[in-house]
């Protein structure tokens, strides 16, 4: 009995392994004669997401060590994708409304149309003020601990249009989450909004009714809100909006007070996003709330910001991988990044669209599900904003000729969010020489897209390789492509 069993789990072993080999094989020979699609974006060329090729997939045996390649295995997954946007502020929406009409279509499908623009899915927004509104302000009286005054009036004027106007031409993919800088200054150990502080233990009830009350607020208004992060930047003492959370206080809060207030108004199913700050202290925020069971269980994933390099090191992107080895099953986001103090004569340097690039692919490759950025739209000066934070955005508008100006990080993060489509899953991507970056994604269509970007100052040549097969491609200097298969 002993060796017929044996026999059937060797039979059964051998007939899996056959069957794994001919899918295998079969995702190897189905690319041979195909067409890669390559779309490129160049510093000091005219190429900005240009159809710069088609090739075909060749006999690639052994590779030679002086030869350059990129290594695909479609059959190595990884974590599914949610999408890329950018943050729809109260600075971004007053911008947009005051474009002539021609250009305010031309900015929402440059944004949001998958065949005219780049395909933006996610947005963020702002709950109360942030340093990116020309006031300040909340959406209660002061000394309003019950919330009887809550109104969202002051969105309506620009922000939820904007936001409205997004949604539908995204379509059913939208995916809109909220974050606050700040609670009413009457909350706070400091009696302000600006310069950090802390909530108050007595208005943790009262803060997490706040949330409830503009979730509700706007879905009244028919924006869904898809999910929330806790606090923006809660390590930043901030002098506009900011408040201080330790880990052990945001963790408190969430699991005493928010989490069980979301529930028990009925909306449970909003993700929740811990952290929402810099790639620095990530583990350690992570480690004290995911470690907590009754914590944990509100939480959907960890929100990250590009900024901890602010001193001039390398950004630590090797943290957000131990962090997804640490909490497999939780969901890692970047939440917000943008290139800081507004230059006029630097919108069009590409260091600035490298910069994305760099992120993006190191992010994703640590297994982030999503990347957004920060204003998806600032003035001539880098604002408005009522502290004199002023920054670049993708795109900026000026408010006297009404033009648009379209920076090289619009097309670093075009090359991702055009092509990537939600669902798709992360594949394994892997360059033999170090200028080159790339990553993959296996769309549900069942298109491979990689990304490669080129961080020399030289041409490079290069064997796009899956299996036995590669297709020769050339990269110019500073250049980003994308190759579609």
């Amino acid at each position: 009995m002993k060796n017929i069993i044996i026999s059937f789990l060797l039979i059964h072993t051998l007939a899996s392994f056959s069957q794994e080999k001919k899918k295998i094989g079969a995702t190897l020979f189905s690319i041979k004669n195909r067409t890669v699609t390559v779309y490129t974006s160049a510093d000091s060329t005219n190429l900005r997401l240009t159809k710069t090729d088609n090739l075909v997939f060749k006999e690639f045996k052994q590779p030679l060590e002086t030869q350059i390649c990129i290594f695909v295995n479609p059959n190595k997954t990884f974590q599914t994708f949610l999408g890329i946007g950018g943050a729809i502020t109260d600075a971004s929406a007053e911008v947009f409304a005051k474009l002539p009409q021609n250009k305010q279509q031309e900015f929402l499908e440059a944004y949001y149309s998958k065949d005219k623009g780049i395909g933006y899915t996610l947005i963020r927004t702002n709950i109360n003020s942030c340093d990116f509104s020309s006031d300040m302000y909340t959406y209660v009286t002061e000394g309003d601990k019950a919330l009887k005054t809550f109104s969202i009036d002051h969105d309506k004027k620009f922000r939820i249009p904007l936001i409205k106007k997004a949604i539908e031409l995204i379509g059913k993919e939208a995916t809109l989450y909220v974050s606050p800088w700040s609670p009413p200054a009457f909350m706070k150990d400091n009696a302000s909004m600006l310069k950090g502080g802390k909530l108050r233990p007595e208005y943790y009830q009262s803060w997490a009714n706040y949330y409830v009350k503009f979730i509700n607020a706007y879905q009244k208004e028919g924006i869904p809100i898809w999910g929330l992060t806790i606090q923006n930047e809660p390590m930043a003492t901030q002098r506009w909006e900011s408040c201080i959370y330790s880990a052990e206080e945001e963790r408190d809060f969430l699991k005493n007070y928010l989490g069980p207030t979301l529930r028990k108004s009925g909306l449970g199913d909003k993700k929740i996003t811990i952290w929402d700050h810099n790639r620095d202290l990530i583990s350690q925020r992570s480690a004290t709330i995911l470690d907590d069971t009754e914590a944990a269980k509100y939480v959907w994933g960890i929100g990250f910001h590009w900024y901890e390099n602010w001193t001039g090191g390398n950004p630590m992107f090797e943290n957000i991988g131990k962090v997804n080895e640490m909490y497999p099953n939780k969901n890692l986001l970047f939440t917000e990044g943008c290139v800081e103090t507004f230059k006029t004569e630097k919108l069009q340097l590409w260091a600035n669209g490298e910069r994305y690039g760099r992120s993006m692919i190191n992010d994703f490759n640590n297994g982030t599900v999503g990347w957004t950025d920060w204003n998806i739209l600032l003035d001539e000066n880098g604002g408005p904003n009522h502290v004199q934070n002023y920054c670049f955005a993708p795109i900026h508008g000026n408010t006297t000729t009404g033009e648009l100006t379209y920076t090289p990080s619009y097309y670093y993060l075009g090359h991702f969010s055009k092509f990537i489509e939600s669902g798709a899953k992360r594949i394994s991507s892997v360059g033999s020489r170090s200028q080159l970056l790339t990553t993959s994604f296996l769309n549900k269509t069942g298109k491979v897209v990689t990304i490669i970007m080129n961080q020399s100052d030289k041409k490079v040549n290069y064997y796009l390789c899956i299996g036995t097969k590669a297709a020769e491609v050339s990269i110019l200097p500073h250049a980003i492509q994308t190759l579609i298969y």
